[in-house]
């Protein structure tokens, strides 16, 4: 896994990137499963990056709204 800091050092971002790398983990693994016939498996990390990466999105709308706060827009 990469590990990629967020610029500017937002606290908002940096969890975006962290929830966005958990979501990567996970869809690998699920994929792994799916290679390896371990359907239930692969079933419970899909469902895991998926919510994993909604978290993501809700963070970068936070961070979104922190930019266009700040810019006055």
């Amino acid at each position: 896994m990469i590990d990629i800091p967020a610029q500017g050092g937002s606290p908002v971002l940096d969890e975006a990137a962290r929830e966005l790398q958990a979501a990567q983990h996970d869809a690998r693994v699920a994929f792994d499963c799916i290679a390896l016939g371990d359907f239930d498996r692969a079933h419970t990390h899909a469902l895991t990056a998926a919510s994993t990466a909604t978290r993501a999105v809700t963070a970068l709308a936070a961070a979104l709204a922190e930019v266009g706060q700040a810019t006055g827009r």
